[in-house]
């Protein structure tokens, strides 16, 4: 539930704001639930090639939840010869899914304060899933949430947790250890290149600029729609897509691909493969916890065979 506090005043409060964000087909009815075969003749990390340039995949799906009009699910790629050798995680959003959305709240005030819990769904990974994660939190932010000029546009965030639901319920101002656990931040060695707490930024303490029920968010700030924020208007660029990562109690629990609605539904309406599957690189850390396999990109695509929208950490590597 995206919920913001903030006790920051001034310019660097809103540079702390922004860490803070916090009928229907289903494409393979008839078809066994569970895994799905996937054969693409198109580049990107949909499967290893095989020796004839073709595609060789499993993609398992996990369970349904209605979102707009349609459907989001996880799903897991894994190769079909190493079923334990994961290539991609990610939600996919059936086309309808896009429409009928809960509208903006009917205040401005109301859109900026960061009430977004009436849309927000707790997705379940597949249980084939080899990998670190361990659930997906889907928010439907109808107005966007601060600052203004930033992150004020209708977006999805797509919280990929490491730590088990309950883990992630208990992050709570009530806790008494709250304050110590959001200052506990994750060693150097952990911490990817050009990220930055919301803390630090916001020269205020770690619990202030906490979201409860989600953890201290981290952005990369060469992200082109910080760069006003950041005294670079000229490398400013309205906010499409970005990638952020957040952390509680001396580790990082979750990756967060942020996407606005716009952006995905251009996807759809492209020819242009480049368009229609993008892959976009992220900062790696020398260390992870727990080791397994995580990200060296993120993924924004439309799958025209499978009618569905994709939002996924790709390119998965093994890390310890």
């Amino acid at each position: 539930m995206s919920h913001v506090r903030s006790t920051a005043r001034g310019p660097m409060a809103v540079l702390c704001l922004l860490m803070v964000l916090g009928s229907c087909d289903d494409p393979t009815a008839g078809t066994n639930p569970g895994e799905a075969a996937v054969a693409d003749a198109r580049g990107g990390p949909f499967g290893q090639k095989t020796e004839d340039g073709g595609r060789n995949v499993v993609r398992y799906y996990g369970i349904p939840v209605r979102v707009g009009n349609g459907l989001a699910r996880t799903y897991v790629l894994v190769d079909r010869a190493s079923r334990e050798h994961p290539l991609e995680i990610g939600v996919a959003l059936s086309e309808k899914a896009l429409d009928g959305l809960p509208a903006a709240p009917a205040t401005a005030a109301m859109a900026m304060s960061g009430h977004h819990t009436q849309n927000m769904q707790l997705l379940e990974l597949p249980e084939q899933n080899p990998t670190p994660y361990e659930f997906v939190e889907l928010d439907w932010n109808p107005a966007g949430h601060e600052p203004a000029g930033v992150y004020d546009l209708p977006h999805f965030d797509f919280h990929f947790y490491t730590v088990p639901v309950a883990t992630r319920n208990a992050i709570l101002p009530t806790d008494p250890d709250f304050a110590a656990k959001a200052a506990n931040l994750p060693l150097e060695d952990f911490r990817p290149p050009f990220y930055l707490d919301g803390a630090t930024a916001a020269g205020a303490p770690a619990a202030a600029v906490t979201v409860p029920q989600m953890g201290l968010h981290w952005v990369d700030v060469r992200s082109p729609e910080l760069q006003g924020l950041e005294g670079n208007p000229a490398g400013f660029q309205p906010f499409t897509k970005t990638f952020l990562i957040g952390s509680w109690d001396g580790r990082f629990i979750f990756d967060e691909p942020m996407i606005t609605r716009a952006y995905l539904l251009a996807k759809e309406g492209s020819t242009d493969a480049a368009v229609q599957d993008e892959i976009i690189p992220v900062p790696t850390a020398r260390r992870y916890a727990p080791a397994g396999f995580y990200p060296s990109a993120y993924r924004v695509a439309y799958d025209a065979h499978a009618h569905e929208f994709l939002v996924a950490l790709t390119l998965l590597v093994q890390r310890d």
